[in-house]
């Protein structure tokens, strides 16, 4: 790290501390020529993710547009929509993909809200699998119902 009092580019790291953020670190330093003090911040460098949509278009993925949706879905319910989409938004860093499609996008958040409440996967799979008709929508309750059945039996 360069000095920006004289330049030197050997410095000892004195303190660490992360941020209230979590995503950088500050530091303090001192110059091993000058014994000047300074602080830097360090940062995760992330990948920006890229959101393919149905249609082939593409858009930067918008955290608070995909919470929008499963607040809606997981509205007076006992699910941590913050939570759920805090854990997808780091799946989607850690894979260190540049692009993933907005049908991956939306299987990963029903998959998750599947094991954690049914109405809510219900809530966000009636609107994301465009259901048609009732009949549409009533396959879908006696598939989820099946599975729980067999996921008892288990």
């Amino acid at each position: 790290m360069k000095c920006p009092a004289c330049g030197y580019t050997e410095s000892k790291v004195i303190d660490s501390r992360p941020m209230p953020e979590n995503n950088s670190i500050r530091r303090r330093r001192e110059c091993l020529s000058c014994q000047r003090r300074f602080t830097t911040f360090e940062t995760i460098e992330s990948v920006p993710i890229i959101v393919v949509k149905k249609n082939g278009g593409k858009e930067l993925f918008d955290r608070q547009k995909l919470l929008a949706g499963v607040l809606k879905a997981t509205q007076k319910r006992p699910v941590d929509a913050v939570a759920l989409v805090d854990e997808i938004e780091s799946e989607l860093q850690n894979a260190l993909r540049g692009e993933v499609t907005s049908v991956e996008l939306g299987e990963m958040v029903m998959k998750k809200l599947k094991e954690r409440d049914e109405v809510s996967y219900v809530r966000f799979a009636s609107v994301y699998r465009e259901f048609k008709d009732i009949d549409t929508f009533l396959e879908e309750l006696r598939t989820l119902k099946r599975q729980m059945q067999s996921k008892k039996k288990t």
